[in-house]
């Protein structure tokens, strides 16, 4: 099963955060899953590392993809069928990378495995 990661749940997955919900830690070492790691993480995660909102991911933001070696993940590029998707969604969520995420996934026919219950609006299939 291909499986894409909210930003919050890659950053878990990487720390064995006891956040991240026993069953989205079970889809994601499950071998049979194909993890994908959205452009947009990498944006967000290095873009708050920057402002000082994410002190604990100076690995990642100075060697993301060394970092995510481990989960042996496929990078997801950003489309333009994504924008395109993302700039129509509805206008609940206003998170700009979440809605990133949300087009992937509707896009892509993914679930994205995230603890936001906001995402359920959208009508994708989400894994906590």
């Amino acid at each position: 099963m291909k499986l894409l990661l909210d930003t919050h749940a890659l950053l878990w997955a990487l720390t064995d955060n006891a956040l991240l919900s026993r069953r989205a830690a079970a889809f994601i070492g499950d071998p049979d899953s194909q993890i994908l790691v959205s452009a947009v993480s990498a944006y967000e995660i290095c873009a708050k590392h920057t402002l000082g909102r994410l002190p604990e991911a100076a690995d990642l933001a100075a060697d993301f993809q060394g970092v995510i070696g481990p989960l042996a993940a496929d990078w997801l590029p950003i489309t333009s069928e994504h924008a395109v998707a993302a700039g129509k969604l509805d206008r609940r969520h206003r998170d700009p990378f979440d809605r990133l995420l949300i087009a992937q996934a509707m896009v892509e026919r993914v679930p994205l495995v995230s603890n936001e219950k906001l995402l359920d609006i959208y009508g994708i299939e989400r894994i906590w």
